[in-house]
Order: structure tokens, then C-alpha cells, then sequence
């Protein structure tokens, strides 16, 4: 007996590969799958301003990286001693506002050069839901501030849609190689309330509609359809009701390595896998021949993949385990 809907995921166009340059932003689908293409040896660069939930945000840090516009400092503000800006999420911060400029500068070129020569950028929307200052300016975070001072509203999608396309004719007008996967995150908004969040969720997805019909070089990806069919059951969420759980997440990277990798791309990430694994091991006895011996095998895998990926880390972790610092 089938328990569950499953669907068939087509092959994307956009292939990635270890030989990809990819930028991943937006909510925390974003950072979810980045993280697992980083932990495979991807050349990933992910969330370089946080969680960004909403599409015109995210639109408005990549103008701004885009452009070399100058930040504006008027949407900085101080909380507790330590300084925030407006247009990235509070994991971006500092305890001045030059260390706060200089840091938002420094993941603003890094983005630049993502977008310039890479050749992915992944971007996950989660809410239609806007918050404005009074006056009128977005911000992609309110940083715990008092919700007066705020204005929210539902954006329309012939809004988001029109400054959408301008960016992404932007993206391709300075980079023609950069193939942009467009996802709907997962994760509900449930403080929006649930007919709410329902609503928001149905208008982004036409927008990825719109936006992939609009542009060959856009591709959709069904993340969010994944979580709400193939695993319509709170056992797939996590206490809070709102995040997928480690198993969930599982889930939708096996779709998403059989949706973007190559056969032979698969292959590399299960070599690398085994040794992620082989990495956490803890032995009962650290000292013992057989794990010496263990650890002896394991620094020649790593030493032979340093070949084409970085275990510089990884290496250096093994070599002190076999030999480790004399004590004072």
C-alpha cells in the first residue's frame, strides 16, 4: 500500500557540478541546501546577509551588489550596543557602524563576484508579506523594533513580477552564463496567521510561474510542493511546527541531487559522504592499533581527493589525531 503522493521532479537544465561557482540566498531552504552542497566540496557561497524572506529584499541586496551603489547609513540602527542595517538580517552586525559598513561591504563584493562569474544563483522566496518604514522604505528585517513605526502589506504580484524581471534582465545583462533556479521555501509562516500564510505562499509561486515563463534561463524547483504532498504529516516538522525536520530535509536533497547532479556528480558526493562519515567516528579506544591503522587509511583518501577538493581541514584534523602535540 502506497502511504503517501509522489511526484516525478524532471531533470533541470541547469545542471550543477563541482565545477560550478553558485550563490545561494533567501529563506532557510537556502541555507538548508547550501550547507549540504558545502559539506559535498561545492563552490557555494550562501546567505552572505542572512535569512532574506522576502523576494523584493532579496531584489534590493542584489541591486545593491550589482550597481556598487554606497550603503545607506540612514538604515542603520543600534540595539543593545551593537549595529544593524535595515536590508540584512541581524546575522549581520557590528559593534560600531564602521565595523557594521565594513562587513556589509565585504559580503557585498564577494556577492558581486558571484554574480559575475558564477554560474548558478539559487534564490528562495518565503513570504509575500513586506514590511515598510513609515517611510515607505523596505527592509528585510525589522531587528525587534516597535511594530508602529512599521508598515505591512501583502504585495501584489504584477509588483513583484515587474521588479523581479528587471533584476533578473540586470543579472544576465552583466553575467550571460548565470542560470537562476528559483524555490519556495518550505518553512511556514504561520505568525502571518494560516489562511494568510496560504495566500502568500500561492502568490510566490506564480511568480516562479511567471518568472520561468518569462525567461529561458529560469528554473523552478519544487520544494515547497515536496513538503506539503510527498510530506503532508507534522512528523516531517519539527516541534515548532514550522521547520522541516533533519529527515525532511533529507528528503528533498535526495530530490534535489536527483533534479540537479549528474551520475557521475552523485558519485563524487557519495565518496565524499563516506568520508564525512568515517570523519565522526569516535573509537572506544582513540589509542588502539586498529583505530591507528583506521585513521592511516583515512588520511590517504583525503590526501588523494585534495587533489581536486579542499580537505586542508579535514587533513590536519587526521595528521593530529595520529600525531597529536606534545603537552607541556
Amino acid at each position: 500500500m502506497q502511504w503517501f503522493t509522489e511526484f516525478e521532479i524532471p531533470q533541470s537544465p541547469f545542471p550543477i557540478s563541482h565545477q560550478s561557482k553558485v550563490l545561494s540566498m533567501g529563506s532557510c531552504f537556502a541555507q538548508s541546501m547550501g550547507e549540504k552542497m558545502e559539506e559535498h566540496k561545492f563552490d557555494i557561497f550562501i546567505n552572505p546577509f542572512g535569512t532574506i524572506f522576502h523576494p523584493l529584499a532579496l531584489r534590493d541586496l542584489l541591486d545593491l551588489a550589482i550597481r556598487r551603489n554606497p550603503i545607506d547609513e540612514k538604515l542603520i540602527l543600534e540595539r543593545d550596543e551593537t549595529y544593524f542595517h535595515y536590508l540584512a538580517h541581524s546575522d549581520l552586525f557590528g559593534k560600531s557602524e564602521a565595523e557594521l559598513l565594513e562587513k556589509f561591504s565585504h559580503q557585498l563584493e564577494i556577492t558581486r563576484e558571484y554574480l559575475s562569474k558564477g554560474s548558478h544563483l539559487i534564490l528562495t522566496f518565503g513570504t509575500s508579506w513586506i514590511y515598510e518604514l513609515q517611510e515607505n522604505i523596505r527592509v528585510a528585517n525589522c531587528h525587534k523594533q516597535p511594530q508602529k513605526i512599521f508598515r505591512k502589506r501583502l504585495t501584489g504580484l504584477e509588483e513583484m513580477e515587474n521588479t523581479m524581471a528587471e533584476l533578473l534582465k540586470q543579472l544576465t545583462g552583466s553575467n550571460p552564463k548565470l542560470k537562476v533556479i528559483l524555490t519556495v521555501s518550505p518553512v511556514r509562516h504561520i505568525k502571518d496567521g494560516i489562511p494568510e500564510n496560504q495566500l502568500s505562499k500561492s502568490l510566490l509561486r506564480v511568480l516562479c510561474s511567471k518568472l520561468e515563463e518569462q525567461f529561458s534561463f529560469v528554473n523552478y524547483f519544487p520544494s515547497y510542493e515536496i513538503m506539503m504532498d510527498e510530506l503532508r504529516d507534522y512528523r516531517f516538522y519539527k516541534s515548532d511546527r514550522i521547520h522541516p525536520t533533519e529527515e525532511a530535509e533529507s528528503y528533498i536533497w535526495k530530490k534535489w541531487k536527483s533534479s540537479f547532479f549528474s551520475t557521475a556528480t552523485q558519485e563524487t558526493i557519495g565518496k565524499i559522504s563516506k568520508i564525512q562519515r568515517e570523519l565522526v567516528h569516535r573509537p572506544l579506544n582513540p589509542e588502539s592499533p586498529s583505530h591507528l591503522k583506521f585513521l592511516q587509511n583515512l588520511l590517504q583518501k583525503l590526501e588523494r581527493l585534495n587533489e581536486e577538493f579542499d580537505f586542508s581541514k579535514e587533513i590536519k584534523f587526521v595528521s593530529e589525531s595520529l600525531n597529536p602535540p606534545n603537552l607541556p
